[in-house]
């Protein structure tokens, strides 16, 4: 239900900006993030924004990455910069929210991003 897109091929030291488009009415009542899965590793948090706009971050992308909500377009941005082949692997978004008081967990299909020269 989630549709993500941006992923690519770019030098080290490149940027790319990745979207996730959500049906409206999982998005205004979601907490979104990022996610990430190298070859051969756990997938592990990137990126979290809240409603509220409150934002959390992998030390490892602290000052590179920035994640982003827009409510009138239902859709997160992944922004990230200074890209390394550390970063090379799948992205996932996911929204997650707790209505009728039981977890609900919502992912997209995955963008691969591949840094190298």
């Amino acid at each position: 239900q989630l549709q993500a897109s941006g992923g690519g091929l770019v030098q080290p030291g490149g940027s790319l900006r990745l979207s996730c488009v959500a049906p409206e009415s999982i998005f205004s009542i979601s907490a979104v993030g990022w996610y990430r899965q190298a070859p051969g590793n756990k997938r592990t948090m990137v990126a979290g924004i809240t409603i509220e706009g409150q934002v959390d971050y992998a030390d490892y992308v602290k000052g590179r990455f920035t994640i982003s909500r827009d409510a009138q377009k239902s859709t997160i941005y992944l922004q990230m910069n200074s890209l390394n082949p550390e970063d090379t692997a799948v992205y996932y978004c996911a929204a997650v929210n707790t209505a009728d008081l039981q977890i609900h967990e919502y992912w997209g299909q995955g963008t691969l991003v591949t840094v190298s020269s």
